[in-house]
C-alpha cells in the first residue's frame, strides 16, 4: 500500500511538471528610430526633462508606439554621445543594450555640465523592456 501511495504520488509530480520554454534567446533583431528633442511626445518629454539629472531607465507608449529612454545623469563636459549596442527580441522580452561614449581625445569639450540621453522609437511590442 506504501509503494502504491509513493508510485501515485510521483505520477501526480510529474504530471504535474511541464517544459515551460521561456527563451532567453534572440529572436530578432528589432528596427528603431532614434529621436530628436523635438520629435519626442510633449508628455514624455517632461518626464526625461525631470529625472536627466540621474542615470534613468524609461519606457512609454502612446498612438501604437514603444519609446525606450536611456538617460546618463549628470556629465561635467560636452562631446558626450550614445551608442545603441543592440535591440532585440527574445520570446519573453525585449532586450536593449546602450553605451555612453565620451569625448574623443583630440575633442575639446566645453567644460559645461550636459545630460546625455538617448530615445528610441518603435513598433509597440506587449513585452517587457530589459535595459542590459
Amino acid at each position: 500500500m506504501r509503494r502504491w501511495c509513493l508510485l501515485l504520488l510521483t505520477i501526480l509530480l510529474l504530471a504535474g511538471c511541464g517544459v515551460e520554454t521561456q527563451s532567453d534567446e534572440k529572436l530578432e533583431d528589432l528596427d528603431f528610430t532614434v529621436l530628436d528633442v523635438e520629435a519626442i511626445p510633449e508628455e514624455l518629454r517632461n518626464v526625461l526633462e525631470e529625472k536627466k539629472n540621474e542615470p534613468f531607465q524609461v519606457t512609454y507608449e502612446d498612438e501604437g508606439y514603444l519609446y525606450i529612454c536611456a538617460g546618463y545623469g549628470e556629465q561635467e563636459t560636452s562631446g558626450y554621445s550614445i551608442a545603441v549596442q543592440d535591440l532585440y527580441l527574445t520570446g519573453t522580452a525585449i532586450c536593449v543594450d546602450t553605451e555612453l561614449l565620451g569625448p574623443g581625445k583630440d575633442e575639446n569639450a566645453a567644460q559645461s555640465v550636459t545630460c546625455p540621453y538617448i530615445v528610441l522609437k518603435l513598433e509597440y511590442l506587449d513585452k517587457p523592456v530589459i535595459f542590459e
